[in-house]
């Protein structure tokens, strides 16, 4: 039974989505794609229809608007993050590589990277000096 303030949309399906998906279609429950365990062949042409019309929605688009369009993507964003995040482990890495190789007093000092490169520098110059003399 219907409140005064619902409508038929709040109602529950009378039947499942692969029902409606095939009626629309004409295909309904007789010889449908239920009967044989695939996906009916009305339901691929839409998905390759779709496919074909982003297609062609994109193909007049620039090559940076569409660049930029594939890059606004979850899935790409997700990627992006992940290289990202490899990629900062492995300078993080690196720095405290480069930290283990240099002479401080104490040896356990917190060093920031700018003071890792300098110090590195220095000590550089220091063992170049060395080798001179």
């Amino acid at each position: 039974m219907l409140n005064s303030d619902q409508t038929e949309i709040d109602l529950p399906p009378t039947h499942s989505e692969s029902e409606s998906v095939f009626s629309d279609c004409g295909g309904g429950r007789s010889g449908g794609a239920e009967e044989t365990g695939g996906v009916g062949l009305c339901a691929q042409s839409r998905v390759s229809e779709a496919g074909e019309a982003v297609k062609k929605d994109l193909q007049h688009l620039s090559r940076e608007e569409r660049r930029r369009r594939r890059r606004a993507t979850a899935k790409y964003r997700t990627a992006h993050a992940t290289r990202e995040r490899i990629r900062v482990e492995a300078f993080n890495m690196a720095f405290a590589e480069l930290r283990k190789l240099l002479p401080t007093l104490p040896p356990d000092k917190k060093l920031s990277k700018i003071e890792i490169l300098r110090l590195a520098i220095c000590y550089i110059s220091y063992l170049n000096h060395v080798l001179d003399v």
